[in-house]
């Protein structure tokens, strides 16, 4: 009997120890398992989690930021506002200044008002020379009597207007400054829809500013936009651009000038237009220099034509004259004393080519007379009824809106 208590006691025994055994060895690949217990360091075996915790490396912003950051980091410190004053006078109807008008009424019926006013404006620019030349556009300072540049760490420059171009909307500031951060230009020739955009500048006065987006498409004519008297393609983006934004630098991901924000469309919502900055690098330097940008003309209101849309003009017993059922450009109005009415085009013509090239829209035929140059003859190629005429027209230089 005290044979089997005592095999009885020794299983017993053999079980527990099983069990002890096991648990060790599962305790042991359990934390062989857990990263945080994985071979730590020398003199933190007895550390507690919460020290473990405070002794982890803190992340580095300037390593471990956002290629926006990078980009506006680059930019940022050459990215200026521009403040202007402009006196507006208000005439007064002689009428109420009549000695016997007041006498009449009394010289307290009317309060005096004052004949002269100051306006002021904000926007953005970017400096592209270390001796102060700021590129901007051409209606942030437009008829500015007072220019104020501020720069990003706090200096104030009064600012020359060196020239400014209407029809581009792009004019150079000058300050008296020396090594001023410069922003990189880049081309805006390889900027593809869907890259991305940062735009950069002063919306509603909130200075340095940065909104993301990116490219929405290319080549968006002015008079897609609504602008027609301007005559640019630009840049459509959905980065935010508002007001005070204009003039400002618009960013590819490596922080390469590619654009210059214009806030032309108040009633633009989710989309934001820029001026490509090669149109800018070829005029840059003239404007700098004063000197003024001569534009080629024709001197013709034109429209779009289609064999669809002429179709449905010639079926029309109101239309006021046929036209050729044929891809082209209507000549819709020739202005008078102009280089088109010289040239024999008339209302009703559709130009079809211009250089043996054919054209098959409005803002086709107007990019092709802007790449020409003032005074260039150029062969055009127009549909006249049932007739198929060349003419020798030689471009003028438009007018400017002052003149």
């Amino acid at each position: 009997m005290r044979l089997t208590k005592f095999f009885l006691s020794l299983r017993q025994t053999s079980t527990y120890l099983l069990a002890i055994v096991l648990g060790v060895v599962l305790t042991v690949g359990f934390y062989q398992v857990l990263p945080s217990q994985a071979g730590p360091a020398p003199g933190l075996e007895s550390a507690t989690p919460t020290l473990l915790a405070q002794r982890q490396p803190i992340p580095n912003p300037a390593t471990n930021g956002s290629f926006v950051t990078s980009a506006v980091n680059r930019v940022g410190s050459s990215v200026v506002r521009i403040d202007t004053e402009r006196t507006i006078t208000r005439r007064v109807d002689p009428f109420f200044d009549d000695p016997g008008f007041r006498r009449f009424f009394g010289e307290d019926f009317f309060p005096q008002m004052p004949q002269e006013r100051r306006l002021r404006g904000q926007g953005s620019g970017f400096i592209i020379d270390s001796s102060g030349i700021i590129l901007t556009n051409a209606h942030v300072v437009d008829k500015a009597d007072k220019v104020t540049v501020l720069l990003k760490d706090g200096r104030s420059f009064e600012g020359k207007v060196q020239g400014a171009d209407e029809v581009t909307d792009l004019a150079v500031v000058k300050i008296d400054g020396r090594d001023l951060p410069v922003a990189p230009l880049g081309d805006s020739g390889q900027v593809s829809v869907g890259d991305w955009a940062i735009a950069v500048g002063n919306p509603l006065g909130l200075d340095n500013t940065v909104t993301l987006g990116i490219i929405s498409t290319l080549q968006r004519s002015s008079t897609q936009v609504g602008i027609p008297d301007k005559r640019l393609d630009f840049i459509q983006t959905d980065a935010a651009i508002n007001p005070g934004n204009s003039g400002g630098p618009l960013l590819n991901q490596q922080g390469d000038v590619i654009g210059i924000n214009t806030a032309i469309r108040p009633d633009a919502m989710g989309i934001g237009f820029a001026i490509p900055i090669n149109e800018a690098k070829t005029i840059s330097a003239k404007l700098a220099r004063g000197e003024r940008i001569a534009h080629p003309y024709l001197g013709i209101r034109m429209a779009t034509l289609t064999p669809q849309i002429a179709a449905e003009n010639n079926s029309d017993p109101n239309s006021s004259f046929m036209v050729p059922e044929v891809n082209g450009v209507l000549v819709v109005q020739v202005l008078p004393n102009t280089a088109a009415a010289s040239g024999g085009l008339r209302r009703g013509d559709v130009i079809v080519e211009i250089e043996g090239k054919p054209i098959t829209t409005a803002e086709q035929l107007q990019r092709t007379v802007e790449n020409s140059g003032v005074n260039q003859v150029l062969q055009i190629k127009v549909r006249r009824g049932n007739q198929t005429n060349t003419l020798s027209v030689r471009t003028g230089e438009l007018p400017s809106a002052t003149s």
